[in-house]
């Protein structure tokens, strides 16, 4: 979500300067160096390696491998939670996302939310930001496995009714997101948000656009629920 619905940067920014606790959330590579610098620093590791594998992954699923003590729901939940209430007025939307998800609660389209985040950050952010709540939605929560293992985007296309076999599509800021969804049979389209374009088409998108103002709704077939959807100014296609 963070990264294809809001960008946070500003916000996190503060909290990083302010909080006396490690918070990781879904994030931009700027976000990700600020956080993981501090647990380096407490823990003794080199930064560079936890960027390796950090970047939009769940923030448990960081903890396990760098400080097990604090991977914990209770812990993450907590820390997650802080962010929109504090510093929401420091987020803005990604370009295009208030405009498409509008136009997909209009024609009653079936979409969703599959966030790396907890339940409170992603609560927290739609609140803050008053952007359209999903009638369905996958949170860290919600799986044993965080991305880039498909089981959040197989859950995500389960709860919108859809079998794993059958297709859906993605949209993904991060390369582990892309290829989670790849992996759970998706179409993904990438965006230029967070990543750099080579790092998108390198996890295997579809399309690569820059950001949600090259995505539009087109319709939805009352019949079928079957929904069109046009990509502009892609990067790659």
């Amino acid at each position: 979500m963070d990264g294809t619905l809001i960008d946070s940067t500003d916000a996190i920014v503060k909290h990083w300067h302010k909080s006396v606790v490690v918070s990781f959330t879904q994030s931009p590579a700027i976000r990700d160096l600020m956080i993981v610098c501090r647990l380096g620093k407490e823990l003794g590791v080199n930064p560079e390696a936890i960027l390796a594998t950090s970047h939009g992954r769940r923030s448990i699923d960081t903890l396990k491998v760098y400080d097990p003590a604090k991977a914990n729901w209770e812990y993450v939940r907590h820390v997650e939670g802080l962010i929109p209430k504090a510093y929401g007025a420091d987020a803005v939307e990604i370009p295009g996302a208030r405009r498409l998800l509008a136009a997909l609660e209009a024609a009653n389209a079936k979409w969703a939310i599959v966030t790396s985040g907890t339940r409170p950050l992603m609560d927290g952010w739609l609140e803050v930001m008053k952007l359209a709540y999903p009638k369905h939605n996958v949170v860290a929560e919600d799986v044993a496995d965080g991305k880039p293992h498909p089981a959040c985007y197989l859950l995500g296309k389960a709860r919108l009714g859809l079998g794993p076999e059958e297709s859906a599509l993605v949209i993904e800021d991060a390369p582990a997101g892309v290829r989670a969804g790849k992996a759970a049979g998706c179409r993904v389209v990438g965006l230029t948000t967070t990543h750099r374009l080579e790092q998108i088409q390198e996890a295997g998108a579809d399309w690569i656009v820059e950001d949600l103002r090259s995505v539009r709704f087109v319709g939805r077939d009352a019949v079928t629920g079957l929904v069109q959807m046009e990509l502009c100014n892609t990067l790659v296609m």
